[in-house]
């Protein structure tokens, strides 16, 4: 999974992108300090995977793993080339979504680049510079398919849908907006790469004092979460500063941290939940001496493809799955004994594939 952060300057972007990272990409009071996009790779947190590791004495722990790239702040003008304009913007339409970086605190010390703190036209200005770099996409597609469309029915349906989604974005509306029951067409767009159909995740950036409640008592982020339900997007709150001081600590010391703060969890966990969420992801297990890992799949997914993930031969040879809940192989103490307890099922190739599920895949190519 590739999430693209993005938000205007001095918003505590690269602050929250150090947090989480620890990539050590340099934040400063000023528009444009990250010149070049910053990429880091983060685990998922897990708990299973050691539980497992520990049943299985496994050699290596492999976690799911995030890449964050973290974009330099946008600007109003950002896809007309202002501030350093559209060369960013390119560099988040490969994303699976978007993490949306919303200033909801106020501090005298950091400078607003609009001179006042107001979450809802902060998240306008970014919007309107992805419709308008997502308009001279269409623009240009536009052109090139006109000219091949009159001897190509299906090059008309696109067309079609093209002009349709140029006319939805000079509305001011997002790409995600479009809808159409004909699958194919739907294809066709999401292979558009427009930003404005990126699924989106607002972090509402707060001071300290606002952790405690999760924001409910910060009008700010009340919006957010106003704009985000109207949008169909996450939204989970976080302290960018926080994040950033429990980047330094041990595990033991982070967690005494999080509980003097009345936190249950960090808020990479908590950004992590809600792009799991919103992409509709989960996890299934495969365990044994030489490794435990964890394995991202879409929610539905079937027994075949989840063995693709893992190798296409799994996926072109299968045979069956022998699936035992993670919990239930735990409990029972050994593979044998959840077998012999009728906790192991032989699954075939319509099986859906569950969360927490410990999967052998049998196949032969």
């Amino acid at each position: 999974m590739k999430l693209g952060i993005v938000g205007l300057p001095n918003v505590g972007k690269s602050t929250l992108f150090n947090s989480l990272t620890k990539a050590g990409a340099e934040s400063a009071n000023y528009p444009f300090c990250t010149i070049d996009p910053n990429i880091g790779v983060v685990a998922v947190p897990d708990k299973r995977l050691k539980l497992l590791g520990d049943f299985y004495h496994s050699k290596k722990v492999t976690p799911a793993v995030i890449e964050f790239v973290d974009i330099a702040g946008l600007v109003k003008g950002a896809s007309k080339g202002e501030g350093l304009g559209n060369q960013f913007l390119a560099n988040i339409r490969e994303v699976d979504a978007i993490v949306h970086v919303v200033r909801c605190f106020e501090d005298a010390n950091i400078i607003h680049v609009d001179g006042s703190v107001d979450a809802l036209r902060d998240i306008e200005t970014i919007n309107l510079e992805l419709i308008f770099s997502d308009l001279e996409i269409l623009e240009r597609r536009i052109a090139k398919t006109s000219k091949s469309a009159f001897n190509d029915k299906s090059l008309a349906k696109e067309l079609a849908v093209l002009k349709e989604l140029k006319d939805i974005l000079e509305n001011g509306q997002l790409a995600s907006t479009y809808t159409n029951d004909d699958e194919e067409l739907m294809a066709f767009v999401s292979s558009l790469n427009l930003l404005t159909c990126k699924p989106v995740i607002f972090a509402a950036n707060v001071a300290e004092d606002d952790l405690a409640d999760d924001g409910a008592s910060n009008p700010q982020v009340t919006a957010v979460r106003n704009f985000a339900a109207e949008n169909h997007s996450g939204v989970f709150v976080i302290s960018a500063q926080i994040e950033e001081e429990i980047a330094q600590l041990d595990d033991d010391e982070k967690q005494e941290y999080l509980e003097a703060l009345g936190l249950s969890e960090s808020g990479l966990d908590r950004l992590i939940a809600a792009s799991y969420q919103l992409l509709g992801l989960m996890s299934f297990l495969t365990s044994g001496e030489d490794e435990t890992r964890a394995w991202t799949i879409k929610i539905g997914t079937k027994a075949p493809q989840a063995a693709g993930k893992i190798h296409s031969d799994f996926e072109r040879g299968f045979i069956r799955a022998e699936v035992v809940n993670y919990q239930d192989l735990l409990n029972s103490g050994s593979y044998a004994k959840a077998r012999e307890k009728g906790l192991v099922g032989l699954e075939g190739k319509d099986y859906v594939v569950k969360d927490g599920d410990v999967i052998l895949f049998r196949f032969n190519v």
